[in-house]
């Protein structure tokens, strides 16, 4: 057994070296012809890194040949299959820019912003790239709206959307979870579920964003300056009455109705100090005022 195991490794290792002995011999080629058949029998073959090299090599070669266009469009391929999307993205763009009459110039355009998609960072991660390859596909749309990569480009667009979308709902309770009843903090994530609310209306989050806009803004309200608290109490009642006229059937209606019971009696009580102080401050004035006409009697 470790025989033939030898022997087949042996075998693996003396068709690699004459493959790459072959693929050498094809680099050093003068007939710019037969090199650039060879790069497009290894493209054809699914050997891109290899008809990257030799295409990479032509291209200055073939500056004005019939032969540069599809070396251009190949080579740009090449890229793309071998995941370097912003290399592709790039090559994509200067083959649209030299071949505005090729037929695949359409194709090319399209190519270019789908390498933005493929090169989308994870959700969790800064979406710069995101937005950016939304943008170009957007464009593509604009530009080409009978194109028939238009449904395709419609469904890539929307599925960066759903990756933004999740971006700003962990934002937003990260915001929530850190927060440990900090007022900069609470603010934000307030600030944040509102956004989150207005940028995507029918966001399947919404309802959860809905209860932690509540629940941030019991929290903000408990944690600020008194002179402040009747006005954030009543700022979370809003809230949960926002809640409820969207979500009568809420998951989150108990944790909310707690928090909602809270804030009317927090409110009704800074009311009620703020009434009888008043009231203080005016029966004082109005004992001043009597003592001092009394005086000038």
């Amino acid at each position: 057994m470790y025989r033939t195991n030898k022997f087949l490794l042996f075998i693996l290792f003396a068709v690699t070296l004459t493959a790459c002995s072959n693929f050498e011999k094809v680099r050093k080629m003068t007939d710019e012809k037969k090199k650039y058949e060879a790069a497009v029998r290894f493209f054809k073959k699914g050997q891109y890194d290899k008809a990257s090299i030799l295409f990479e090599e032509l291209l200055p070669i073939l500056t004005g040949t019939d032969q540069q266009e599809v070396a251009t469009f190949y080579q740009a391929y090449c890229d793309y299959h071998m995941g370097s999307y912003e290399t592709a993205n790039f090559h994509f763009k200067r083959f649209a820019e030299t071949f505005a009459r090729s037929e695949y110039y359409e194709e090319a355009v399209y190519m270019s912003a789908y390498s933005l998609y493929k090169n989308s960072p994870d959700f969790n991660l800064d979406q710069s790239g995101t937005i950016t390859a939304i943008n170009e596909l957007q464009s593509f749309i604009n530009n080409y709206p009978d194109s028939k990569f238009r449904d395709e480009t419609s469904e890539l667009i929307k599925s960066l959307r759903v990756k933004l979308e999740k971006k700003a709902y962990e934002k937003a309770k990260l915001y929530i979870k850190t927060s440990s009843f900090n007022i900069a903090t609470l603010k934000s994530a307030v600030i944040e579920i509102s956004n989150f609310q207005k940028e995507y209306p029918d966001s399947e989050f919404n309802e959860e964003m809905a209860f932690l806009k509540v629940q941030a803004q019991y929290n903000l309200a408990e944690s600020t300056i008194e002179s402040k608290q009747k006005e954030r109490f009543d700022e979370a009642v809003k809230y949960y009455e926002a809640l409820i006229d969207k979500y009568p059937q809420s998951a989150f209606l108990k944790k909310a109705e707690k928090l909602y019971d809270v804030s009317i009696k927090e409110s009704e009580r800074i009311a009620k100090l703020e009434a009888d102080y008043k009231a203080a401050r005016d029966k004082e004035k109005s004992n001043t005022a009597k003592v001092g006409a009394a005086d000038k009697q």
